[in-house]
């Protein structure tokens, strides 16, 4: 059953609870909700971690948990999709979204070439900067949204599989 194969990778929440980034948030961390794994909070926080996995910003993990703990989704699982956009897939994932914000804005796909400088960053946050940020935007919110309906739609069909299994079961054994 998915329930199964998602707390295999999920860490203890007592362990969690007691890291320092996390001391933050206190006592918010005691709701149960934020622990438990179902559909509603499993679909609820893999879409909360790919609608901030598009957002080109360092601290994604802890919006992720910010929001997490009001909406009371499962919090490791919202903060653990969010490294979908990780150093290694951040290149491509964002220049698709650069493109996307080209092709809703018709605006020309400039070429450019990474440097580490300031100069490089003004330059950009004009040139590609609307496009970039739109584009971000926009796959926040479809990506997000398709998360959360995927996964709740997946969770749903395991669920009655498993109940179809097991009534299938009984059948053969009477």
């Amino acid at each position: 059953m998915l329930k199964k194969f998602i707390k295999r990778f999920l860490p203890d929440h007592h362990k969690i609870m007691q890291h320092k980034a996390l001391s933050v948030f206190g006592t918010l961390l005691h709701d149960p909700n934020l622990w438990h794994l179902n559909r509603r909070s499993a679909s609820g926080a893999f879409g909360l971690g790919l609608f901030f996995a598009f957002w080109p910003v360092p601290f994604q993990m802890w919006l992720a948990a910010a929001v997490a703990i009001p909406l009371r989704v499962n919090l490791p699982l919202s903060v653990a999709t969010v490294w979908i956009t990780n150093p290694f897939t951040m290149p491509p994932i964002f220049y698709m979204a650069y493109l996307v914000g080209v092709k809703v804005l018709g605006s020309p796909e400039r070429k450019f070439a990474f440097e580490l400088s300031w100069h490089w960053v003004v330059e950009s946050v004009e040139t590609i900067g609307p496009a970039f940020i739109l584009g971000c935007g926009i796959c926040s919110v479809f990506f997000g949204l398709v998360g959360y309906f995927s996964l709740n739609y997946i969770w749903r069909w395991s669920t009655i599989k498993a109940w179809r299994t097991r009534v299938q079961n009984r059948a053969d054994r009477k």
